[in-house]
């Protein structure tokens, strides 16, 4: 199916990140100015410290801006009631989830939380679309398992399911590859991958893996000491970005492979 991927999900403008307390503002990045569009896969990448988790907290409302604007649908985020957000943006965090003693079926239900009534009950339509998230992420044969029975791979598929059940035109998630082999981090970018392509989401996830978003993502922002830039892996390429995202002392990108190699 095609999807029209000009349409602008979500975009900040002039925005600033970072952390205030009462004397001392900490300024982590400033002047970003993004535009994330319907149907793509988007890759943010960056050295360790550069602030790549704080950005996430700050478009999805977790922690404040320090200035500039973010909007959501062309909607201001300070404009959107919490249940509301709920209902255009999912989240996926690297934490573990609060009990590992829920069943798989019971921890995506609750990605059902913003449309549910007062006492949770199900509507056909809820049930509908946690059996689509199911079957979207292939893990019919784990929904009566308990959390705590499964790999890291396993529950991975289960919070993506959880984040689709919910329903959102976004879905944003932060280091999802982490503490996966290589086999499971390369199966988890590919089933990011084909979710945007069948149901139109954007999707938007911080990773290490920077050679698989290549390969893999419409999109990929970096995220440097001094600026944050997005545009296509190709482009990015062309322009050498990749190049000095690290110290040359032990790493070099290879713009034919597209690819880092260590320095022998």
């Amino acid at each position: 199916m095609n999807y029209n991927k000009q349409h602008t999900i979500l975009k900040t403008t002039n925005l600033s990140i970072g952390y205030q307390s009462k004397k001392v503002k900490t300024i982590v990045a400033s002047n970003i100015n993004l535009e994330l569009q319907k149907g793509q896969l988007i890759g943010l990448v960056g050295g360790n410290g550069v602030g790549k988790s704080t950005l996430l907290r700050t478009i999805t409302n977790v922690q404040p801006a320090l200035n500039g604007d973010i909007s959501i649908h062309n909607k201001s985020l300070n404009h959107y009631p919490a249940l509301d957000l709920a209902k255009v943006l999912s989240l996926v965090l690297t934490e573990q989830i609060a009990s590992k003693n829920l069943s798989v079926f019971e921890l995506i239900v609750l990605g059902r939380q913003p449309y549910t009534n007062w006492i949770g009950s199900l509507t056909t339509e809820d049930k509908e679309m946690i059996n689509i998230a199911i079957s979207q992420t292939n893990i019919e044969t784990l929904k009566n398992k308990r959390c705590f029975e499964l790999s890291d791979g396993q529950l991975q598929k289960v919070m993506i399911s959880r984040a689709l059940a919910q329903d959102t035109d976004l879905i944003i998630l932060d280091e999802p590859t982490t503490h996966l082999d290589m086999y499971h981090k390369a199966y988890i970018l590919k089933l990011l991958q084909k979710i945007t392509k069948e149901t139109g989401k954007t999707i938007l996830f911080s990773s290490h893996e920077i050679d698989l978003a290549i390969q893999l993502c419409d999109t990929i922002i970096v995220m440097t000491d001094t600026k944050v830039i997005s545009d296509t892996p190709c482009n990015l390429i062309a322009k050498g970005t990749f190049n000095n995202l690290f110290p040359k002392d032990l790493i070099a990108f290879d713009e034919n492979t597209g690819s880092f190699r260590v320095k022998k």
